[in-house]
């Protein structure tokens, strides 16, 4: 009944969805949410979702809101209040709040002709859809439609305002969507941790710089560019006469780098391509910034 309910509702918007978009994109303040029971329930997982996706919004409770708590929202702002019967009688000072001051209002329920969709400015009228509970009085329809249109709104939002992974990731530093939106700049080694040697260096003053910098590798460069990487397999595949050989003639030409804007998940799927630990990271010049070694992306999370 649920799943019905929604494809019922994507079929035939709300009405004042796309004017519901508009006003948020103008709004100057944030966007104040509330519901009473389950509907404010939703509402906090409304304001938590826009607030991720760059809409400035929290939730008031309405019985908190009746004892000071209107002082939260001012005349910048903008109210998207959930009842699925309109009725709710803990919402009448949050609406009255809204009329005195001339804040934008929002109702978002199903029963157009109630107290809250005739105050509201804007209405989000939910489809005449019974409740899947077996007594058809527990929110559970309502609610999952209500979710479902408070997604849309942000998704709607999100394309508006041209909303990036790079953005996401500014409100979400922590856990493994954190780290799997981090950059290669912000995991990787910088300047003070390069391998790095010059063309005609010695092998065993290569293989010093090696250890020294314990990464496994060392990088080429000539006339300041990245030319060429050094790695273990390379020490392996030229033993003999390697101690009288120069990194030039050890090195393999051409390695793969990434950039530091990068995403770290990509780097790390371009190192297991092509079966590789380190990448080294260059600006647009091909000269070497940084290097990036795999260690370093598990360490923090990217998988």
């Amino acid at each position: 009944m649920e799943a019905e309910a929604l494809v019922a509702m994507a079929d035939r918007l709300p009405e004042d969805f796309a004017p519901t978009v508009e006003l948020i994109l103008a709004t100057r303040g944030r966007v104040i949410l509330s519901g009473m029971g389950k509907s404010g329930h939703i509402a906090r997982k409304i304001a938590a979702t826009l607030s991720s996706t760059g809409t400035s919004a929290f939730f008031v409770h309405p019985a908190e809101a009746s004892h000071g708590d209107l002082g939260m929202v001012g005349e910048d702002d903008a109210c998207l209040l959930l009842s699925n019967s309109g009725e709710t009688a803990e919402l009448s000072d949050l609406i009255a709040h809204t009329r005195r001051f001339g804040i934008p209002l929002i109702g978002m329920g199903s029963r157009r002709q109630s107290t809250l969709m005739e105050a509201a400015d804007l209405r989000l009228v939910l489809p005449p859809m019974p409740e899947a509970c077996i007594i058809g009085m527990a929110p559970t329809t309502s609610t999952t439609m209500s979710l479902a249109l408070g997604d849309a709104l942000a998704i709607a939002l999100m394309e508006r305002r041209g909303f990036a992974p790079e953005h996401f990731h500014a409100f979400h530093p922590g856990g493994r969507l954190g780290a799997r939106l981090a950059k290669v700049g912000s995991l990787m080694r910088g300047a003070e941790s390069l391998p790095l040697v010059g063309p005609d260096t010695p092998m065993g003053e290569t293989i010093l710089e090696m250890t020294a910098k314990g990464m496994g590798v060392a990088g080429v460069v000539e006339d300041g560019r990245l030319v060429g990487i050094i790695t273990d397999g390379d020490l392996r595949r030229n033993m003999e006469g390697l101690m009288s050989r120069t990194a030039r003639e050890v090195a393999t030409r051409s390695p793969a780098t990434a950039p530091a804007d990068m995403l770290a998940a990509e780097a790390m799927a371009e190192m297991n391509a092509r079966k590789v630990h380190v990448l080294f990271v260059v600006d647009d010049m091909g000269v070497p910034r940084g290097v990036l070694h795999i260690h370093d992306c598990l360490r923090a999370g990217v998988v």
